[in-house]
């Protein structure tokens, strides 16, 4: 106990202290423009350069005006009804397919991957919760929806995952849309009594392009995908310390909890639950080892972890960090 409230005064500690935002757009510089006074010829004279510049400025950033399609900042979102059921690889280089289905049998999910591709990995889904906070923004700002195909600058992109290599970035950027692109979904989401059948991917097309003026992704969502995003009340924002999660495992244990705590305090569940819900490919025993570490660092955003026992199971609890400080500065 004494060190859950050492970890967590360590924690409110840091809650005030200043952090730096990652800044994804570069805001342009205000054209400003002065009336030329009646001063000496040389004054004159730099006011009509400087007037002939900023004309010159104008004509430039017209020709490179991006179409409305263009992402130019992130606010990350998740999808529920991906969050709560094993959608996603835990690893990069997983081939064999993912099959679940829930303990009514209303939910059933069928993940696999085409030849010489792996299954689409909760790490290549960090690029979808970005494109998802956009579609949310521009849902909230407009009256119209938002388009299947997104044009995103590729040092947006990369500035926004958390990187910092833009080649190895960019390399590890395609690879992850392809897998996005060729993962196959079977699943009974939105299709509850299997009225029809049919097989569909994340994405129906992905694109990179680079010219010496333009670097961008131009990236089109699966239908299915697109209306699952559009759907009301479907996102939950995504903190952007997920983005610098490097454990496939915490990354499912964040989206686990963010799902489930909600204005909770606290929910729990049994380690056999979590096994079948992560999709692991790992040995029962050795998931429970990873599960037991992931627990003990104790470091995944806006949630404290506990490893709880009693006689007949072991469940994990997934406590909200802001109740939970409230509750214990009140006591």
């Amino acid at each position: 106990m004494r060190r859950r409230i050492h970890q967590a005064l360590g924690w409110l500690a840091k809650c005030f202290e200043e952090k730096k935002q990652i800044n994804i757009t570069q805001p342009e510089k205000e054209l400003t423009t002065h009336t030329a006074q009646q001063n000496s010829p040389t004054q004159v004279e730099e006011e009509s350069n400087k007037k002939t510049k900023d004309i010159k400025s104008v004509r430039k950033n017209l020709r490179k005006k991006k179409t409305p399609t263009d992402i130019t900042e992130f606010n990350p979102r998740d999808i529920m009804e991906v969050m709560g059921v094993p959608f996603l690889a835990l690893s990069k280089n997983r081939t064999k397919p993912i099959v679940y289905e829930s303990k009514d049998g209303k939910i059933k999910v069928k993940i696999s991957a085409h030849r010489e591709h792996y299954v689409a990995s909760i790490y290549d889904w960090d690029i979808i919760q970005l494109i998802s906070g956009k579609m949310q923004e521009m849902i909230n700002s407009s009256s119209d929806i938002p388009p299947r195909t997104l044009i995103i600058a590729r040092h947006k992109l990369i500035k926004s995952l958390h990187k910092h290599d833009v080649r190895k970035t960019a390399k590890e950027i395609e690879a992850s849309l392809s897998r996005l692109n060729s993962t196959l979904i079977e699943t009974t989401i939105r299709n509850e009594d299997y009225r029809y059948k049919g097989g569909f991917g994340f994405l129906d097309s992905w694109g990179y392009t680079e010219r010496k003026d333009i670097k961008e992704f131009r990236i089109t969502l699966s239908q299915w995908l697109y209306d699952g995003i559009c759907k009301k009340g479907a996102l939950l924002r995504v903190s952007q310390e997920y983005f610098d999660i490097t454990s496939g495992l915490k990354k499912f244990l964040y989206r686990t909890a963010r799902k489930h705590v909600g204005n909770n305090e606290h929910w729990e569940f049994s380690i056999e639950e979590l096994y079948k819900k992560s999709s692991s490919e790992r040995e029962f025993r050795k998931f429970k080892h990873d599960l037991k570490k992931a627990i003990i660092d104790n470091d995944i955003p806006d949630y404290f972890l506990e490893w709880t026992e009693d006689e007949s199971k072991i469940s994990v609890r997934f406590i909200n960090k802001i109740k939970k400080l409230t509750k214990m500065l009140s006591q």
